[in-house]
């Protein structure tokens, strides 16, 4: 299956018959043909012939003499240094390489901004307008140059694409270490992403129905469940995409309804009349400085789980093409500025213009649930039901996005034991078992989400630590040179964020409690 690269030897041969070593720099070795060019001047060459030169000096030999250059350079461009698995031209990440800034700007925007930023206000709570306009503001430089790190990373000196963030993982701590630390966090990000999906887009269908059917509506409603059962047929239709370059549609349709249900959110937050009691005081009931200390942990871990999407940053760069000249690194990274900048545009005014609105009386379910309870009277049934439409249609958009690195798992498997891409029929049968299963926990598992602070700050080494400590292990900078110490302390720092946002988690499932109740959604 691999490439079959053919090596022409052109070291002299001393008198013993050995070959001279000569020192080969690496640059000379980018392309698969293996030719190193340019030769070093002190490389003894081999001698022309006279018939040869004069032949080639002909005009009869022009036409060879441009078709030898134009083909030079052809490797020289798309040869790459590259080496590709064979198997990545069967699997939907790598499936297609045809990708563009454009596209990696919709993947990103559609991955980047979710739900989860509704309840940036309720951070704001505990930390205040200075301290919290200034978490946000760091945490947003620094999953930007996380970011820029795995983007970097993606194309290794040794000629690897690393299109998978376990990959990655794996070639900077081992394969052991790099399962262990990188396997159950971004299968989280990607599965656990989903099931959410699932019960934000479900729920807030049969808010849909109900604000279009009103009070007077005798149809009989759905119930949870069954809307459930609704949203998880639609997001399996739309899994039959063959792969992740298929989806950009959908993602730019993603991108566009999260910038509209977050502006329309935000915008009709501040423009109406603020609701009666609004403090923006410490609101802390803890009596105790320990219970300050792990709400302002968890206030942390709010900010810090707002910016998602770095488990398919190097899956969305795997669908660009790259060469020596033009490498996939230079395209990902026009995409994803021009995505954060749209991103910056709506967390801060949802998280600054949230908290404005409602102060400390925002619901702990965010600013959705907020616009439901102290607007529905004052706002247009057209806005509140064009709000829960973009609500869903961004889910559905997010699922496919989301769902992509399982159905890659999936068919990896498959293609890895049996030597050979999967059939449409398989690659369709996992895509509906998967859907099922996601539904299946979303409907077993409803408090899940009262989970999603423990378990997120597990995951959250993936977004702020581990780029670092893979980018010191990968690239080897010089030892305590201004990025060396950069990456170790921002490393280190993320690593002691991630325990402080699990023990705030734990301590607030202790005094608060969580209502555990199995196949019973709400």
């Amino acid at each position: 299956m691999g490439e079959l690269v053919e090596v022409i030897n052109t070291n002299p041969v001393t008198e013993k018959g050995t070959e001279a070593e000569t020192p080969v720099p690496t640059f000379q070795l980018h392309s698969p043909s293996m030719t190193r060019s340019p030769i070093p001047d002190s490389v003894p060459k081999t001698p022309k012939s006279p018939f040869a030169s004069r032949f080639m000096s002909t005009p009869i030999a022009s036409p060879m003499k441009k078709a030898i250059i134009s083909m030079q350079g052809y490797l020289e461009e798309v040869g790459h240094f590259t080496k590709l698995d064979p198997q990545d031209a069967w699997l939907p990440i790598t499936e297609s390489r045809n990708g563009n800034a454009y596209y990696s700007a919709f993947h990103t925007l559609c991955s980047g901004i979710g739900v989860q930023a509704l309840v940036l206000p309720l951070a704001f709570t505990t930390l205040g307008w200075t301290w919290g306009i200034i978490s946000l503001s760091l945490a947003f430089i620094w999953q930007m140059y996380t970011l820029w790190l795995l983007i970097q990373l993606h194309e290794s000196e040794s000629g690897a694409r690393y299109s998978r963030y376990l990959r990655l993982s794996m070639a900077a701590f081992g394969e052991k270490l790099g399962k262990l630390l990188a396997l159950f966090p971004t299968m989280y990000l990607s599965g656990g992403t989903c099931v959410t999906l699932i019960m934000i887009g479900g729920g807030t269908m049969k808010i849909f129905f109900q604000i279009l059917c009103g009070d007077k509506c005798n149809v009989s409603q759905l119930s949870t469940i069954e809307w459930y059962v609704v949203f998880t047929c639609c997001a399996i239709v739309l899994a039959q995409l063959p792969n992740l370059n298929s989806i950009a549609g959908v993602s730019l349709i993603g991108a566009i309804t999260a910038i509209s249900y977050c502006t329309l959110i935000w915008v009709v937050s501040i423009s109406k009349s603020r609701p009666m009691g609004v403090s923006y005081d410490d609101p802390q009931e803890a009596k105790s400085n320990v219970g300050r200390l792990f709400n302002f942990f968890n206030a942390l871990g709010i900010i810090a789980f707002a910016f998602r999407g770095h488990n398919l940053v190097l899956e969305i760069q795997g669908t660009m093409p790259s060469s020596v000249k033009r490498p996939s690194r230079v395209p990902m990274w026009k995409g994803v500025k021009f995505a954060y900048v749209i991103i910056a545009m709506c967390l801060f005014p949802i998280a600054i213009g949230g908290y404005w609105a409602y102060g400390d009386l925002i619901p702990s379910e965010g600013m959705l649930n907020a616009l439901h309870k102290y607007h529905t009277h004052d706002t247009s049934k057209f806005l509140l039901g064009l709000t829960s439409l973009v609500v869903v249609i961004n889910s559905l958009s997010s699922f496919q996005i989301y769902a992509m690195p399982v159905f890659d798992n999936l068919e990896a498997r498959y293609t890895g034991n049996m030597n050979k891409p999967c059939p449409w029929w398989l690659r369709s049968g996992f895509r509906v078992f998967f859907g099922c299963l996601a539904f299946f926990i979303a409907v077993a598992l409803p408090f899940l989400p009262s989970l999603a602070g423990l378990i997120g700050g597990i995951a959250l080494p993936i977004t702020l630590a581990y780029p670092c400590f893979m980018w010191i292990l990968i690239k080897k900078p010089q030892k305590y040179s201004g990025i060396w110490l950069l990456n170790w302390a921002l490393g280190i720092l993320g690593m002691v964020l991630s325990i402080l946002v699990v023990s705030g988690a734990i301590w607030d499932i202790a005094t608060s409690g969580i209502g555990i109740h199995f196949f019973k959604p709400q």
